[in-house]
């Protein structure tokens, strides 16, 4: 384990984003496959704008969509995370956006429970909003699999689209790592 995760997962490390990231930002956001479906494949420019934003997020809120890394090996992964969404209310927005090398591993629905546990746990979230592109099938099977109830469709600022969004309650989910067992704490 990798002294620089803040935390990990059976298989994955996650950590903040720092300026010489960039390479690694550009691998993941200007890629089709990975972007298509949420306003991208993003330019360069908008890349590096990105990686400001997430920087400046976990500065402000403690929070961001973390790179995520593979604990065997190191590889980048992708980023798993938590953003403000209604900050008042201490309700954030689960992201995660994998590179097509690691689809269909369990990643994603691995580095969603992480993010959910750190959320709850350590930032004290009363429940934890997502949504996905009505066509992205396999995001709502992750979100079903980590136990978010539909709530309704929300158009997505960055594309303008009507999308399915889901919610989930603090206490309303178990967490397993390994072989412990958490409950999440009520809100």
């Amino acid at each position: 384990m990798g002294s620089e995760y803040f935390l990990i997962s059976d298989r994955l490390g996650f950590r903040a984003w720092r300026e010489e990231d960039l390479p690694l930002a550009m691998e993941l956001w200007t890629d089709a496959r990975v972007t298509g479906l949420f306003g991208g494949p993003y330019t360069a420019e908008k890349v590096q704008a990105r990686l400001k934003r997430e920087m400046a997020l976990q500065r402000e809120f403690g929070m961001q969509y973390w790179p995520v890394f593979m604990l065997a090996g190191g590889k980048h992964v992708g980023v798993c995370g938590l953003r403000p969404w209604r900050v008042e209310e201490r309700v954030p927005e689960l992201g995660y956006h994998l590179r097509p090398e690691f689809w269909g591993q369990g990643l994603a629905v691995e580095a969603g429970r992480a993010a959910i546990e750190y959320g709850f746990r350590r930032l004290g979230a009363r429940a934890i909003f997502a949504g996905h592109h009505p066509e992205n099938a396999t995001s709502r099977k992750v979100l079903l699999k980590l136990g978010f109830r539909f709530t309704g469709d929300e158009v997505f600022p960055e594309t303008g689209i009507l999308e399915p969004t889901y919610r989930l309650e603090a206490g309303s989910v178990q967490v397993r790592r390994g072989k412990e067992h958490y409950e999440l704490p009520e809100g």
